[in-house]
């Protein structure tokens, strides 16, 4: 059965994963921001966890100056549905963050995978 948590203690999950990030990487991210939506876009799938909008660090250049932040969206809706207790969905959060903060740092989802991250 999914779990149910407030939105508040859905970005305090998210907010906490983001912490976990070493800083030696965290001071690297440029041009940032990272948002809770409920559901993703109708042109996604229904049950995408995260999703990475932008240009990723590795593949920047002077075009991208005065560009408007990337997006990190991370999807309430299907992590709740995933999940059948907090201690999951705190996991899920985490994995679903460092994922999506891999991808600005221009790491794909091959690699990801290899890694153990998606």
């Amino acid at each position: 059965m999914p779990i149910d948590v407030s939105p508040e203690r859905f970005d305090e999950l998210v907010v906490d994963a983001l912490d976990e990030i070493p800083e030696s990487l965290a001071s690297l991210v440029d041009n940032l921001v990272v948002l809770v939506e409920q559901e993703p876009p109708e042109d996604e799938p229904a049950d995408l966890l995260g999703l990475y909008d932008g240009v990723a660090l590795t593949e920047r250049d002077s075009r991208y100056a005065g560009a408007l932040p990337d997006r990190i969206l991370i999807f309430r809706g299907p992590l709740l549905d995933l999940c059948d207790s907090e201690e999951q969905l705190v996991a899920e959060v985490r994995i679903t963050v460092v994922h999506e903060v891999a991808h600005h740092f221009g790491i794909s989802d091959e690699r990801l995978h290899q890694l153990g991250w998606s």
